[in-house]
């Protein structure tokens, strides 16, 4: 492994991996989930940690979080139950599915799961009738474009009804604590995140003169990762973000949602071409994994996965990339640029850990890819990390 602050496989690695297990491998450094979650600590120190783990709820991932100390968003029966048999305290959990069900809400009351999030009027009488005595913070609308995946466009508040809904839900006997919001995934500039503070500040002030005192900020996720053709700086954006944070909310309990940023970097994709054809002027490689596998995130997530070959030479074809299965739909992309690949060649895909295998299916019968914990393994390769 290099030294660079994403895991990412060398070539030697990656060979005896695949000598030894096989390909599709997806090779996961715990490692580097702490150096991700202690990053998030150090600069913002203030803010309550809360792993999302929709983005992907491996179990070993799960419990190098819950060493850490951190907390978790959940958003379903299965997700809360998950992490109740592995012994978290529901006082670790928020219930950050805006839109909840039935069986949501009984594994809540059922797991000890006091706090959740709110956005309508309807959720209100959903969250009294089965949790009276939740903890609720209302899910505001942060506007952000920009956003990778923009989640407003599902959930969150309207600025403009925020406040009757905090008084709805303290009528109803629940206790309103706070506001939250999410900005949108891989957000690379701290500015959505001060624009949803300035609104943040200005409901907590119009709360108080309504005899509402709040006590909690949940600011979300959307921590970027790196990606091709994308910069940004992630300290400083830390930096801007709790600055304001302690100017407009001192005293106030800040809370974190992060899912893509922790397990993003953390995971690496070793596939390997199947088979080489050519359609209309271009070469066509097929790898031993799909869209309906490790690059569900093609469609699911947006994602432009890299994809890094070994081979030696200067020469670049635009190719399309396609999986196994016999569905016409599974072509992951198109004029992709690579140097010419033969059967057997491997490929290396770094920072694939998010929303990737937790979307993956065995359509076709393909099995899902096998995962390694690169620090358990890697001194059996013989290999320097």
């Amino acid at each position: 492994m290099n030294r660079d602050k994403v895991f990412k496989l060398e070539r030697e690695s990656v060979e005896k991996l695949a000598e030894k297990y096989g390909s599709p491998l997806l090779v996961l450094s715990l490692k580097q989930i702490e150096a991700n979650y202690m990053c998030l600590k150090t600069y913002m120190p203030r803010a309550r940690v809360f792993y999302a783990i929709k983005a992907n709820p491996h179990p070993d991932i799960l419990k190098t979080m819950i060493k850490l100390g951190s907390s978790f968003d959940v958003a379903s029966d299965g997700e809360i139950r998950t992490l109740h048999d592995m012994g978290v305290e529901g006082e670790r959990l928020i219930y950050a599915n805006p839109v909840k069900t039935t069986g949501g809400l009984q594994a809540c009351r059922e797991c000890g799961v006091s706090k959740m999030t709110f956005d309508s009027a309807s959720e209100i009488e959903k969250i009294k009738a089965i949790c009276p005595d939740a903890t609720v913070l209302l899910r505001l609308r942060i506007d952000n474009s920009s956003a990778h995946v923009d989640l407003n466009k599902k959930f969150g508040a309207a600025r403009e009804q925020a406040l009757s809904l905090m008084l709805k839900a303290k009528e109803a006997g629940l206790d309103i604590a706070g506001i939250a919001f999410h900005v949108g995934s891989q957000t690379v500039s701290a500015d959505p995140y001060l624009h949803g503070l300035d609104i943040a500040r200005e409901l907590f002030e119009e709360a108080e003169a309504a005899g509402l005192k709040l006590r909690i900020l949940d600011i979300g996720g959307g921590f970027p990762i790196p990606e091709p053709k994308v910069r940004f700086n992630l300290p400083e954006m830390l930096k801007q973000i709790n600055a304001r944070l302690d100017e407009d909310f001192p005293g106030i309990d800040v809370w974190a949602e992060p899912g893509r940023y922790i397990c993003g970097t953390a995971v690496n994709l070793i596939t390997s071409v199947i088979g080489v054809n050519e359609r209309g002027g271009q070469p066509w490689y097929f790898l031993d994994e799909g869209l309906y596998g490790t690059f569900s995130g093609v469609i699911f997530d947006q994602w432009d996965f890299k994809l890094i070959s070994f081979k030696e030479g200067e020469e670049r074809v635009a190719a399309t990339f396609a999986g196994p299965s016999c569905d016409s739909l599974d072509i992951m992309f198109r004029g992709k640029m690579t140097v010419p690949l033969e059967v057997g060649d491997l490929l290396l895909v770094p920072s694939c850990g998010a929303y990737t295998s937790a979307s993956a299916t065995t359509f076709n019968g393909f099995g899902k890819a096998q995962f390694v914990v690169w620090e358990d393994i890697c001194a059996s390769l013989a290999v320097a990390e």
